[in-house]
């Protein structure tokens, strides 16, 4: 049995390694979002906050580190539109757009294109870049979700900073040391075999 892979090149993402063809692309948006639907149900709610500590922004910001930009917008666009349909699939099996941490899903669309198009620069093949992405992502989705969820909730800026950004913070320094510690090694690994 052959388990031959593609030379590592420069520009590439993770998922680039893989034979191209435009439905292992579909696949691969289909499997981020779906990954991140399944990540989004790993999901406690925060006392004082609409927003739980969920999966779905570390698997937002793989799915984007790993696909590149296109296929990370792709795949999150798509978890985007499948929950606004319906399928419930969002932190803590919500669905729709009607809820104070929507604002969050749509930063993560935006994160995701961002992680990717720097992983592309290779900035996810050391632990001190990848943790710079990591950081990068969690202040995009910060950025679109917390000023949302003060409209949404009627908050002040502040009060959503409160509840919408500082309980999380642990958290995201946890999911970016995971990140951290996968992303370069899977490079060094594929490295070896290449």
């Amino acid at each position: 049995m052959s388990t031959a892979v593609a030379p590592v090149r420069s520009g590439a993402v993770l998922a680039d390694l893989l034979p191209a063809s435009r439905v292992g692309d579909i696949a691969l948006v289909v499997g981020g979002a779906a990954l991140t639907g399944i990540a989004a149900q790993i999901s406690v709610p925060v006392p004082g906050s609409p927003v739980p500590v969920s999966g779905q922004t570390f698997a937002a910001l793989l799915v984007g580190t790993a696909l590149g930009a296109r296929r990370g917008f792709l795949a999150l666009g798509l978890y985007a539109v499948a929950g606004v349909a319906g399928m419930p699939w969002f932190a803590q099996g919500a669905s729709g757009y009607a809820m104070p941490s929507f604002g969050y899903i749509l930063g993560m669309l935006l994160a995701a294109t961002v992680v990717g198009a720097l992983a592309r620069r290779g900035a996810d093949r050391t632990v001190l870049r990848t943790a710079g992405v990591m950081a990068a992502g969690s202040a995009i989705v910060y950025a679109v979700g917390v000023p949302y969820l003060a409209l949404a909730t009627g908050m002040s800026l502040g009060e959503a900073v409160a509840a919408g950004l500082v309980p999380f913070l642990i958290g995201d320094a946890l999911k970016a040391a995971l990140a951290m510690g996968a992303l370069p090694t899977a490079w060094k690994l594929i490295g070896r075999r290449g």
